[in-house]
């Protein structure tokens, strides 16, 4: 039994346990200037050769630095030629810091049990010592919204910043947004030999009205005050006065035009989350100003008759058409992806600022967090991303500097440990 405590507290104490751990940034304590690297502002702009300075957490001047007078006396001056700036990247719909081994379920934390959880917040399981975050951080994504998943309302989302020692240091927005998963509008079904087959279901109509009467009852309790409280009634209040944005995850053409015209009888700020079909629902998003949050590009036509890169295609369709969204992965291991699967529509008609566009200031726009952060521009937030080559480029995203309100991030990450390691083993390490 001696033996076995013994072993524990080495493990625990092991400096190999400490050496994985990453110490949060310091609090900026001076100016900072990044001086003669080009500037990607995030809203279309792009400044060829800029001075951006940043002090106390936030942006304090961003300019063309052959035009600007500055007195850099007192600042500390980071000479970034030949580098590109860009903002913070941001993902959303992501269950990042929720979940660290799939297959090991004391290490998910994304769901609740039952099927109507608005009460339940994501932000109070995001585990900040993940290993996961340092990966997905080094490639330039510095904040994440936090969804629960599962049952009809999987509960609250919170907007994190990656660079934190607990979930309260991490919030940078809390409980912003509800989620709904809406009804399949068609059953899917695998037989013994493994044939699928696919069917409109049945149970659709019936249980859109389950969705309804609940919400109805929602809304009449949230009309009136109460001596006794509901925690579950008082979660969704929010919805009501639009204090919170409903995300309707919808994939095809019907389910996202049944659920925009839900929110719309109950008044509520919607985002269609995942909208495979949106781009068959133009008219209406664009009528009724209903942003959407799409999933991965690398996806399969969600319908027979729709072409192979239909996928890829949907970003310049919605954005050639005014319809606000943005690009999210919606698992939380690829969320290190991000800018290249923001990427892959530029070789379907978007351009480049616009794919960075999508998972920047859209997002932003979309979390509700735009006037903060998204672009790199006087008295936002300092989220600053800088990298040795284009970051939405997987051959040439290098990030060199990375700063969360003003903060300097360790850009370090198990990955880039065990390179070194075998390098090393191996005799390349020069």
């Amino acid at each position: 039994m001696k033996k076995n405590y013994y072993f524990l507290f080495l493990l625990l104490y092991s400096p190999l346990v400490f050496a994985q751990m990453q110490v949060p940034g310091k609090k900026q304590d001076s100016l900072i200037v990044l001086m003669n690297g080009r500037a990607h502002i995030g809203n279309g702009q792009v400044i060829e050769n800029s001075a951006l300075g940043f002090e106390n957490g936030k942006i304090v001047f961003i300019g063309d630095a052959t035009t600007m007078r500055l007195d850099l006396s007192h600042a500390k001056v980071i000479d970034v030629y030949g580098k590109e700036i860009y903002p913070g990247l941001i993902t959303a719909n992501s269950s990042l810091g929720l979940s660290e081994i799939e297959l090991a379920r004391s290490t998910n934390d994304f769901f609740e049990v039952g099927q109507f959880n608005p009460c339940v917040r994501a932000l109070i399981a995001y585990n900040t010592d993940s290993k996961i975050i340092p990966t997905t951080r080094s490639n330039g994504v510095l904040l994440a919204q936090v969804v629960p998943q599962g049952g009809i309302i999987s509960g609250q989302s919170s907007i994190v910043q990656l660079d934190a020692w607990n979930w309260e240091d991490a919030a940078y927005k809390t409980d912003e947004g509800i989620h709904l998963n809406w009804p399949s509008y068609f059953r899917y079904q695998i037989d013994v030999n493994g044939n699928g087959s696919m069917s409109k279901s049945t149970s659709y109509y019936s249980d859109i009205d389950v969705i309804k009467k609940y919400f109805q009852d929602a809304q009449a309790y949230c009309s009136v005050s109460h001596l006794k409280k509901d925690i579950q009634s008082e979660a969704m209040c929010g919805l009501f006065n639009q204090t919170k944005s409903l995300y309707i995850h919808a994939q095809l053409a019907a389910e996202i035009q049944a659920a925009v015209l839900f929110a719309q009888d109950f008044h509520l700020k919607a985002v269609i989350v995942g909208g495979q079909e949106a781009w068959k629902c133009i008219p209406l998003l664009k009528e009724k100003n209903i942003p959407v949050i799409l999933n991965r590009n690398q996806s399969l036509p969600p319908s027979p008759d729709s072409d192979y890169d239909i996928c890829y295609k949907t970003p310049y369709l919605l954005e050639t058409s005014n319809v606000l969204y943005c690009n999210s992965l919606d698992l939380f291991w690829q969320e290190r992806n991000l800018p290249f699967n923001a990427s892959e529509p530029v070789a379907y008609g978007l351009s480049e600022e616009n794919a960075l566009k999508s998972v920047t200031l859209n997002a932003a726009r979309i979390l509700g967090i735009e006037q903060v952060t998204g672009t790199l521009e006087t008295g936002k937030d300092a989220n600053i991303v800088v990298s040795d080559g284009d970051i939405l480029d997987i051959k040439s995203n290098k990030v060199i500097y990375a700063f969360i309100q003003g903060r300097s991030v360790d850009l370090n990450n198990k990955q880039k440990e065990l390179y070194k390691i075998y390098m090393t083993k191996y005799g390349l390490n020069k």
